[in-house]
């Protein structure tokens, strides 16, 4: 088996793993069961719609059944592209969410609210789909393929270099932030905890809340390293491309690295949701209840 079989045998077990876990991700959290704040919910079930229509989008109509019959493609690659920018931004305003639900409690009442989480959902949704309208005629008429156009003039290659910048390089930056932000503020408020719990003194040292500020520090790093890491390679490869001229060539040396950016990029759309979703206690004990109501309801029919 080639390395390029290899790849396309792994984005077909990797986008069935990824539709599985976001509906089940889904249904977890549209029950409410898992006692987060309507608010949150409410991101985290936007983000897991978003990461699925990229799975579906992305990986099962683009790299498997990989449709190439105009419009048809055209469409479905400018969806994508739509699709891929809400699941970006969507993890960069709920981080944005836990900034300030953390550090401005003033602010909180007012912002972090389910009428906010609405609007904003609402806001990112929009934007993405407006500001990716133009991919669908980047393609030429009778193929799927890159128009020359979209390869010699300067406004598509402004646009290009536009879209590469607003995804994913301002959401690097954005994240990388507010996740300092945050972090910088509960090392502060953990040092005044431990000077008036009296900690320096080797009181305390089984403080739950030291404990689940440990976990969001390590949280917050989880989800930025992840962030960066998987999209890194597709952002570097992509503007290698356009900097060399090379978006019409396909050298064979060069396939397989594209599919694994491709691959990693894709993967980064399903990873913030259970990052955030699956170190929630309660969400884990609704999906293990979920996985065996099934079973549960066998043994009580054959029991019957």
């Amino acid at each position: 088996m080639t390395p390029s079989a290899h790849l396309h045998l792994s984005i077909l077990l990797f986008a069935f793993l990824k539709f599985t876990a976001n509906v089940v991700a889904i249904v977890t959290l549209s029950r409410g069961r898992c006692g987060l704040s309507k608010g949150v919910t409410w991101y985290l079930v936007a983000m897991a719609v978003a990461d699925l229509l990229v799975v579906v989008i992305q990986v099962i109509l683009v790299n498997i059944i990989n449709i190439y019959i105009p419009p048809e493609c055209k469409i479905v690659n400018t969806v994508g592209y739509m699709s891929v920018a809400c699941s970006v931004w969507l993890t960069v305003v709920f981080t944005f969410d836990r900034t300030v639900a953390i550090c401005f409690q003033k602010l909180k009442t007012r912002y972090c609210t389910k009428k906010g989480a609405a609007v904003v959902i609402a806001a990112v949704s929009v934007l993405s789909v407006l500001t990716n309208i133009p991919w669908y005629f980047t393609y030429r008429s009778r193929f799927c393929m890159r128009s020359l156009d979209f390869i010699t003039l300067p406004v598509w290659a402004a646009f290009d270099w536009g879209h590469r910048i607003l995804t994913p390089l301002v959401p690097f930056v954005l994240i990388l932030l507010l996740n300092a932000v945050t972090i910088r503020h509960i090392l502060m408020a953990s040092a005044v905890r431990r000077k008036l719990r009296g900690q320096h003194r080797g009181e305390g040292k089984d403080d739950t809340e030291m404990k689940n500020r440990r976990k969001s520090i390590i949280l917050l790093f989880t989800i930025s390293a992840s962030f960066i890491l998987l999209w890194t390679t597709r952002v570097v490869i992509l503007s290698i491309q356009r900097i060399t001229g090379q978006y019409m060539a396909q050298f064979v040396t060069n396939v397989v690295i594209d599919h694994l950016g491709t691959m990693l990029q894709l993967f980064s759309s399903c990873t913030n949701t259970f990052i955030y979703a699956v170190t929630q206690r309660k969400f884990r004990e609704e999906v293990i209840n979920a996985v065996k109501c099934p079973f549960k309801a066998i043994l009580k029919f054959i029991k019957s």
